[in-house]
């Protein structure tokens, strides 16, 4: 059974970073395409970014955060982080991690992933 376990949410001020990690408890990572969502009270779940598996490697943003997010993996440590900077307020929501076990290349909406963990919350006052 795979498990995600999300950590490094917290409570930050508007224009700060976090780093948020998703532990994977897998035997590699490699073949996972792995995503990022957040979902706020009252709306629905929100794709962030994704990135694909080590042997078709790239990534993909919401245009939102493009340019403010980043997603990368270590193989290592059979973990994803995903760095949020200059947050706004209105991103305040609990962030999960996702893995598809296909391995897509164009995974985005939240039925293309498998697994997912419990989530973690951010929330960012301004």
């Amino acid at each position: 059974q795979v498990q995600l376990v999300e950590s490094g949410g917290g409570l930050v001020q508007a224009g700060d970073s976090l780093k948020l990690s998703c532990a994977v408890t897998v035997r590699t990572l490699n073949t996972y395409t792995m995503g990022w969502f957040r979902q706020a009270p009252g709306k629905e779940r929100e794709f962030l970014a994704r990135i694909n598996t080590w042997y078709n490697r790239g990534t993909y943003y919401k245009d939102s955060v493009k340019g403010r997010f980043v997603i990368f993996r270590d193989i290592v440590k059979n973990t994803v982080y995903l760095v949020l900077s200059d947050l706004k307020p209105e991103e305040t929501a609990v962030y999960y991690c996702a893995a598809d076990e296909h391995g897509g290349n164009y995974s985005q909406k939240a039925g293309d992933f498998d697994y997912w963990g419990q989530g973690t919350q951010v929330t960012v006052s301004s």
